[in-house]
């Protein structure tokens, strides 16, 4: 019976290695990998297999070497399907939903694949994170052409007063709270859920210039401002917490250089596995 016919609700590593195929390279189906995980459709599925490419690009490691995409036929349905290597899985995984049994099981299994971890979660945030800052990059670029395309003249000023509405602080004073040096970026030392808040501070500031037709340098400032203060009382009224006062977290520098050693050590369980 396939795998397209019975959902496997639980994980373990031993079920895991029993759907591994061999054609040149070991490889899973995203299909297999879906239902092991407890996803009972691929559209929901294809998020973190989304997020696992990006994560990918990101790490410049190629996508087409861990993610193959072809046309399978089973029970005379054809359908699109991914083949994934072990460490497509591996990211796969940890940007899948953790509050789904299965996947914590997974996330525990494969963060201990190549070298102890005390803390899967741990593990799951680091990759979260990469994937987060990713999308920022790519959100404050669309808003700098925004801006520009409205009036700014000064992108500093304009970025600096987004900060000062959520921070209550300049990014200068916030680099100072932190430690942080000033010829790096706050977003590089920001955990997964401040990240989250930036990139809904930056996207709800490219909308309001554009609902409310802004323009200016002054006024846009302003309305950068005010959206950063209305993202910084949300978070105050849900957490209690202000955003100042998290914590810096290590560079995402250094988890990519983390990130692109796990990826060979990964391939080199494959390769030890061909040996024996």
């Amino acid at each position: 019976m396939s795998q397209l016919d019975i959902f496997i609700k639980s994980f373990s590593g031993d079920n895991f290695e029993d759907f591994s195929h061999e054609n040149g390279f070991t490889f899973w189906y995203a299909s297999d990998l879906m239902s092991l995980l407890g996803y009972e459709n691929m559209t929901s599925f294809q998020r973190a297999v989304n997020k696992a490419m990006t994560t990918c690009n990101t790490l410049n490691i190629p996508i087409i070497d861990n993610f193959f995409q072809e046309q399978r036929i089973i029970q005379n349905k054809t359908f699109l399907d991914f083949r994934l290597s072990r460490f497509a899985c591996y990211l796969t995984v940890m940007n899948a939903d953790n509050k789904k049994p299965a996947v914590a099981m997974a996330q525990a299994y494969f963060a201990t694949l190549a070298g102890a971890v005390h803390n899967y979660l741990e593990e799951a945030n680091k990759v979260e994170r990469l994937v987060t800052r990713e999308e920022i990059s790519e959100r404050e670029a669309s808003l700098s052409g925004v801006a520009h395309k409205a009036g700014v003249i000064h992108y500093a000023y304009f970025q600096n007063a987004g900060y000062r509405g959520m921070y209550n602080k300049n990014i200068s004073q916030l680099k100072t709270l932190r430690n942080i040096p000033t010829s790096k970026s706050l977003l590089d030392y920001m955990g997964k859920e401040e990240l989250a808040a930036n990139l809904f501070r930056i996207t709800q500031t490219e909308l309001k210039i554009k609902q409310d037709s802004i323009t200016g340098q002054s006024n846009l400032e302003n309305a950068a401002e005010i959206v950063g203060r209305k993202v910084r009382t949300t978070m105050k009224e849900i957490s209690g917490v202000l955003p100042e006062d998290l914590p810096a977290n290590e560079d995402i520098k250094n988890v990519k250089k983390q990130l692109k050693a796990k990826s060979k050590q990964i391939k080199e369980l494959d390769k030890h596995k061909k040996k024996n």
